[in-house]
């Protein structure tokens, strides 16, 4: 019986695949906070003890940050696996438009965010009336 001789994995190449991996997780991570985020922006509204009037659209931008961080797994997912694949072919260049992509939702998102801070009026309290809403409504 003839031995099989053994493979010797490049330490660099596990390297890789292993930042690769790390890279993953953290987008999962940020993916699972931006979710996080739109429920708990979409819930605020029960936690506040005093009614302020809002536009009425805080559930639209808790969406919207629900929204981006399903996208950012999918999108993510699918880097993983083009680094990994090239990472083997060893054909691996940096790219920065996924870089760019998610840097311009976050920061639209966030414009969002401000425009709702500021537009919602601190209208709270007895004289405020029935018209008051709750802040995220």
């Amino acid at each position: 019986m003839t031995e099989q001789p053994q493979r010797r994995t490049d330490p660099n190449r596990v390297r890789d695949h292993l930042a690769n991996e790390r890279t993953y997780l953290a987008w999962m991570r940020t993916a699972i906070a931006l979710m996080g985020f739109g429920v708990v922006i979409v819930r605020l509204r029960y936690l506040l003890p005093v009614a302020v009037h809002g536009s009425g659209h805080g559930w639209e931008l808790g969406l919207l940050f629900a929204l981006l961080g399903l996208f950012t797994v999918i999108l993510s997912t699918f880097h993983y696996f083009k680094v990994r694949d090239a990472i083997d072919a060893e054909t691996y260049r940096p790219s920065g438009r996924w870089v760019i992509l998610f840097t311009t939702c976050v920061a639209l998102i966030g414009a969002g965010v401000l425009y709702f801070l500021l537009t919602a009026g601190p209208e709270a309290g007895p004289e405020a009336g029935p018209a008051a809403a709750p802040l995220l409504d």
